[in-house]
């Protein structure tokens, strides 16, 4: 049963602190339409702790998705969560100016943020000589999860085919991608083809170790491609070696953007928490935490009696 799983995942991924959660803090970004501004979350307690950047999906902001960030927070991580310019809340619409470059402005966001861990640290009361910048973590949920692959290594073919400069970050050494959409081509659609380049990307130049989460139920609008395209980046990827598919799962992956929103077509808490865990799970070991941790779940994972998803590895 799921309920085990969590049981035996909870012994792996110990528990948890309380955390302290600030914002907004606004960063530096002077060219920017709108102030940058980031939500961060880091256990009260703890010293070293990696940093986890989280990339959140078309029009959500630093409040959402605290089923994850809390989670991974109070296990000992500094969550960090920009608003990037295409959140509701800035109003840029498709037929905007502003909206043909959003795409590279969410990734400049993100080393916007490494450039200013200073600024994020003296932030937090409390945060101050306790983050280890040498272990970061790139993580983003669907067109933030594109904005994340971008930086672990991910290119973009342009419109003669070519292979795109590369955006990768070196301070960068591992990624979480949840629901990351895959290759572009004439399984776009049209309005895809014509409103994002960034749906034409390469994996091959994805090295950086890498997680891949998707479900097995996510039929996008964007591509008449089924499922199997949001596993992409595991199946091109050399970095992304692991891959968890979640059965019955949607684009919302059962809730990871926030319980009781209306964008989770397929609510499930329970899946939400061995997402939860697992994602935990690999974090410990990708930025060396706990180099068993990961090993340990995904066993648990792959042998629970009432399996909630498969897992792969190459």
């Amino acid at each position: 049963m799921t309920s085990s799983l969590i049981h035996t995942l909870d012994d792996i991924v110990k528990d948890g602190d309380p955390v302290i959660s600030v914002a907004p803090v606004q960063l530096s970004a002077p060219d920017r339409p709108v102030p940058l501004e980031v939500r961060i979350s880091a256990p009260v307690a703890g010293a070293n702790l990696p940093v986890v950047l989280f990339s959140h999906g078309n029009g959500w902001n630093l409040d959402g998705y605290a089923p994850l960030t809390t989670f991974w927070a109070s296990r000992g991580f500094v969550v960090i969560q920009p608003t990037h310019l295409d959140s509701r809340r800035n109003g840029f619409g498709f037929d905007d100016p502003v909206f043909p470059t959003i795409w590279t402005e969410r990734i400049e966001d993100l080393t916007r943020i490494l450039d200013q861990i200073d600024t994020i640290e003296s932030a937090v009361p409390g945060l101050a000589g306790r983050i280890d910048r040498s272990r970061v973590a790139a993580t983003g949920h669907s067109w933030g999860a594109q904005t994340a692959q971008s930086l672990l290594g991910a290119r973009i073919f342009d419109d003669a085919g070519q292979v795109g400069e590369s955006m990768s970050d070196s301070r960068i050494t591992a990624g979480i991608l949840f629901a990351a959409t895959g290759i572009g081509g004439d399984d776009l659609h049209p309005f895809a083809q014509a409103n994002f380049p960034f749906m034409r990307p390469s994996f091959r130049e994805l090295a950086t170790p890498t997680l891949v989460i998707a479900g097995d139920r996510d039929q996008s609008k964007m591509s008449s491609r089924g499922p199997d395209w949001f596993t992409d980046a595991y199946t091109h990827s050399p970095g992304a070696t692991d891959l968890l598919s979640f059965y019955g799962a949607e684009h919302a992956l059962g809730g990871i953007v926030g319980y009781e929103v209306a964008e989770t077509t397929d609510e499930n808490p329970e899946r939400v928490a061995v997402i939860q865990r697992m994602s935990t799970a690999y974090l410990r070991t990708a930025l060396h935490v706990d180099e068993t941790s990961w090993p340990a779940a995904r066993a648990a994972f792959e042998n629970d009696a009432s399996p909630i998803g498969r897992s792969d590895s190459k």
